[in-house]
């Protein structure tokens, strides 16, 4: 029985330490996802303004079109490959979090039987 009281109190040991390592790598993750949404927001704020010079000194109605059509799809493609991006580092963040529980479930696992 004490062998068991022993145990747990180690597991509940290692839980502390794999969830401070898991809110570690929450935060780290969270850190980059906001670094690459600001840049994002940044660049998307750059390319609106330089696509309003553009339409304001446009000289007729279909270099207007033209250049907004342009915009259209640029503006398209770039949300697509950050959204992508985005994806891929949530999907990171998701794993580097789980990381540290993984070897904890076949502890308890052992433990309980």
């Amino acid at each position: 029985m004490v062998k068991n009281i022993d145990e747990f109190q180690q597991i509940g040991k290692d839980n502390m330490d794999a969830t401070l390592k898991s809110f570690g790598a929450l935060s780290k993750g969270a850190q980059a996802i906001a670094v690459e949404v600001a840049d994002y927001t940044r660049k998307v704020f750059e390319q609106g303004t330089a696509v309003t010079e553009k339409l304001i000194g446009a000289k007729s109605l279909d270099k207007a079109f033209e250049v907004q059509s342009d915009y259209v799809k640029n503006s398209y493609e770039g949300f697509v490959a950050q959204a992508t991006k985005l994806s891929e580092l949530y999907a990171d963040v998701a794993k580097e979090a789980y990381k540290p529980f993984e070897s904890q479930f076949g502890k308890v696992a052992a433990v309980t039987k």
